[in-house]
């Protein structure tokens, strides 16, 4: 149940986050994972739960889970 695509240079990766509710959830945990090694970019959107993140590589999934978790909110795993 994984929804990552591999494109030239990037893999984009959407993840499920629970806990997200409006504009400043979607902030804190976009914030979060940004400043994960190789990310480019992250679209949170609090009404679907769904977090998409595009980076050079595949991402560690612990790593992200820990940014999610700082950012006060809980990693459901991959949409």
């Amino acid at each position: 149940m994984t929804a990552q695509t591999d494109t030239t240079g990037s893999v984009t990766t959407v993840y499920k986050v629970s806990g997200m509710s409006c504009g400043h959830c979607e902030g804190a945990v976009s914030g979060e994972l940004s400043q994960l090694s190789g990310v480019s970019s992250v679209t949170a959107v609090a009404s679907t739960g769904e977090v998409t993140v595009v980076s050079a590589a595949p991402l560690d999934d612990e790593a992200v889970r820990a940014a999610v978790d700082e950012a006060g909110y809980e990693l459901a795993g991959r949409a």
